[in-house]
């Protein structure tokens, strides 16, 4: 009876432990992911890759976040190529070229890399599925903003990335809204390049118009241009225009709180980095077989096309309630 006994026992123990090898497949310091991007130097990507990082370090695995400090759909380009190279267990990724991108992300999902979108999609693509704003929305909600700013009527210049499908979306949003409203005309939409001073250049010429040429709102579809257009307004003493910003970086905030922008459209980008994690971190360890298939037209696909992370209009009424949570993040 006592060697059935230790025999149960030596079952007992290697089924428990079975169990709990299996359970913890998270602790495994090889596993690595990444997340690529342009522009990383804006307050922005820091907060979506602290989401990213923590994800990381609850997971036990490896968290990489490659790409250029500047707007460079090129380098991105090729930082998502070596990043693939590597044999990642999985890539998130923010689009700047959807057209560039594609090839590199259909191959990458060929050879068995889990990837991604987040931020800015190419839907195009057979990326998994997308993680973010819904850019639509986000426009349309600027939209009745500026619709209520203006009064129905008046002169406004945008100012986007050309060819970055979310900022695309954005404008397509903001023209929806403006559609019912003749009375505002679209004067120009302006291609930043990702660059703040190409920004504050360009204000400079629109705020000197006057008359019936008078710009009476700015847009930006973008997180940097909007201190560009604030500063520029504010050193000429120009108070009554509308700015209208994207995202909620403290300087952004304090601009709103002082009254030199009236408002921004916030995203969540802390959420993306850390719900894309874990997206990529199930995927990678329950791969479906065959994976190569375009689940978006899958009727029967193991993932959505769209996880929406949320928006919401920022102004002086909740300006406080955004303003902790951005220092924060900036502060690390």
């Amino acid at each position: 009876m006592k060697n059935v006994g230790l025999k149960l026992l030596i079952v007992a123990v290697s089924i428990g432990s079975l169990g709990f090898t299996g359970c913890q497949y998270h602790s495994k310091k090889n596993e690595t992911y990444y997340l690529v991007s342009n522009n990383l130097k804006l307050p922005y990507w820091k907060a979506l890759n602290e989401g990213f990082q923590k994800a990381a370090s609850e997971y036990d695995v490896t968290a990489r976040l490659v790409g250029p400090d500047n707007f460079d759909p090129q380098a991105e380009l090729d930082s998502f190529t070596r990043a693939v190279n590597s044999r990642p267990a999985g890539i998130l990724i923010s689009v700047a070229d959807a057209n560039l991108m594609r090839p590199e992300i259909n191959s990458a999902i060929e050879s068995g890399v889990p990837v991604i979108t987040v931020d800015s999609d190419a839907p195009t693509s057979n990326r998994l599925y997308f993680i973010g704003t819904n850019n639509l929305s986000a426009g349309h909600l600027g939209g009745e903003r500026l619709v209520q700013k203006l009064n129905g009527k008046g002169n406004v210049v945008f100012y986007t990335i050309k060819g970055q499908p979310n900022l695309e979306e954005r404008l397509k949003g903001y023209k929806d809204m403006l559609a019912d409203h003749p009375g505002i005309k679209i004067v120009d939409v302006f291609d930043t390049k990702g660059d703040p001073a190409a920004s504050f250049d360009q204000t400079e010429q629109y705020a000197a118009k006057s008359g019936a040429d008078k710009i009476d709102a700015f847009v930006c579809l973008e997180s940097s241009s909007g201190k560009s257009i604030a500063e520029v307004l504010k050193r000429k003493g120009v108070t009554d225009r509308a700015v209208i910003a994207m995202d909620v970086d403290s300087e952004t905030l304090n601009l709103i709180k002082d009254g030199n922008i009236d408002s921004t459209i916030s995203q969540k980008p802390y959420t993306m980095g850390y719900v894309g994690l874990k997206s990529l971190d199930e995927i990678h360890h329950y791969l479906p077989k065959p994976f190569h298939n375009n689940y978006s037209v899958d009727s029967f696909s193991p993932y959505p096309v769209f996880v929406d992370t949320g928006t919401a209009i920022v102004d002086k009424v909740n300006v406080d309630i955004y303003a902790g949570s951005a220092a924060a993040v900036e502060n690390k």
